[in-house]
């Protein structure tokens, strides 16, 4: 959701106080004996009003400059902030839901004011109906930390569009299959690459339909990272594509390149979570190549067991 249209609703009392760009709002400088930030729990530092950094892309161009550290998620340092939203931002490209971002970075990165508000519980449902869905390609659900019932239903809480207003749900069976739908900027890809856990280069023998999935069976495979994968497996290794049997991969169609596949396992599958064409003439993925020799992933435990 880019900046300019991200619109929070705080219902303050019986107003409605819109917070928009940073220039339109005066934050609230915090003291260290604010009470209703405590939350019961012991922080070794009070909260604080300190500007979102450039390099936390889930929220860096939400609407407003400043957060508040600790967040509504408990993380206490910037550098905890960023690992966490890190595994968020490839969610945040698929575009899911309208309201995505406004939600996640309500928790992640909250605005500044003198109490802590919340999203509101429809809007934490909107989104999670939306996503979930395309979680689940990536063989992800909801996580606990986000259930919804935790959010408030009638009290203050942060809004973006209106709670009757619904999105026209796009056709079964036309959509592209979100693992396959990518965008092609060097910067993407390393945030795909950052938050899979295993990458490779390989060509495909064949793509065939089973359970509901497409199954891919590899025909050579060089790892750029292995994460889970045991050496003596990658002989035999197939992958699939989550719930991937009847919508496109346009990637697929065509089986005579290399791919860049990233994946994750989830029990004992091995999920394809990316797809892309190894084009080393394309001047993005060769950023990418670039990028990848030196870039250092953020390391944590993810939130998505």
């Amino acid at each position: 959701v880019p900046g300019g249209r991200a619109v929070l609703l705080l219902a303050l009392g019986a107003a409605l106080l819109a917070v928009g760009l940073a220039s339109e709002y005066d934050y609230v400088s915090f003291q260290s004996d604010i009470g209703p930030y405590q939350s019961g729990r012991f922080y070794t530092k009070p909260p604080q009003c300190v500007d979102i950094p450039a390099d936390l892309r889930l929220c860096h161009n939400v609407g407003y400059k400043k957060m508040v550290l600790p967040n509504l998620l408990e993380h206490e340092t910037m550098a905890e902030v960023k690992q966490q939203a890190s595994s968020w931002v490839p969610l945040l490209n698929k575009n899911c839901h309208a309201g995505t971002q406004v939600f996640l970075c309500s928790l992640f990165a909250p605005v500044c004011l003198d109490r802590p508000i919340y999203p509101c519980r429809w809007l934490c449902e909107a989104v999670r109906d939306s996503c979930e869905p395309v979680m689940q390609f990536f063989g992800f659900y909801w996580p606990e930390m986000l259930k919804c019932d935790k959010f408030p239903e009638g009290d203050v809480c942060i809004a973006m569009t209106p709670p009757n207003a619904t999105e026209a749900s796009k056709p079964q069976g036309t959509t592209v299959c979100p693992p396959c739908d990518n965008e092609l900027k060097s910067e993407a890809i390393i945030e795909h690459l950052c938050a899979s856990e295993f990458a490779l280069r390989m060509k495909i023998k064949e793509v065939k339909k089973e359970n509901g999935d497409k199954k891919i069976v590899p025909k050579k495979k060089k790892p750029l990272k292995l994460g889970p994968i045991k050496k003596k497996d990658l002989k035999k290794l197939v992958l699939y594509l989550k719930n991937g049997a009847d919508c496109p991969c346009h990637q697929l169609d065509n089986l005579s390149h290399h791919f860049l596949i990233m994946g994750r396992k989830v029990k004992s599958q091995y999920l394809l979570t990316a797809i892309h064409k190894w084009d080393k003439k394309n001047k993005e993925f060769k950023n990418f190549m670039k990028k990848m020799k030196n870039h250092e992933c953020p390391t944590f435990q993810s939130v998505f067991k």
